[in-house]
């Protein structure tokens, strides 16, 4: 793989701009089986004395079956050659072509942890490794501001939450 390892505090990048603007590929699933889907929300930080990354999936989504029966799951962030590949993963479910990572132009490749494999996306400029450690539906009743219910959830499809340590950041050399 044409990656190299890097120290995540060495990481010089707005997530903001990242994640929201750029966009970014849940990955999950092993070297038979994986899907990948295009999200703009997400987070980084720090919890539990680790570098965590946070990610959220409508329970339509075909990645967060992946996701849901994976320890692992990666964040992979493209270039901006790359739009039309994270448009088509964004918009074509897994469940209804044949080959959504042809269909995209791209390629799957596994990751090396300790533990197994994460499956990530090979043309992505940047990898975040995550190993799941707390999973919690959106429950409608716990929102406090009710206008972003009603506007980001009209038919009741609330996100799943995924929050999981940064085990591995890869870069492309």
């Amino acid at each position: 793989m044409a990656f190299k390892e890097v120290d995540i505090h060495t990481l010089q990048f707005n997530p903001f701009d990242k994640i929201s603007k750029q966009w970014m590929l849940i990955t999950a699933g092993d070297q038979e089986k994986s899907n990948t889907m295009t999200a703009s929300w997400g987070g980084v930080g720090f919890m539990w004395g680790k570098p965590v990354a946070t990610a959220y999936i409508r329970p339509q989504r075909y990645t967060k079956e992946f996701v849901d029966t994976n320890d692992r799951f990666t964040l992979s962030f493209l270039t901006e050659e790359k739009r039309e590949a994270l448009k088509i993963c964004g918009s074509v479910s897994g469940r209804d072509v044949a080959d959504k990572w042809e269909t995209a132009g791209l390629t799957p490749c596994c990751v090396e942890v300790e533990g197994g494999k994460a499956v990530a996306v090979f043309e992505a400029e940047m990898i975040f490794v995550c190993r799941k450690l707390y999973v919690q539906e959106m429950l409608p009743e716990c929102f406090v501001d009710e206008k972003s219910k009603e506007t980001w959830y009209p038919q009741k499809d609330y996100h799943g939450m995924y929050m999981a340590e940064i085990e591995k950041v890869l870069v492309r050399e």
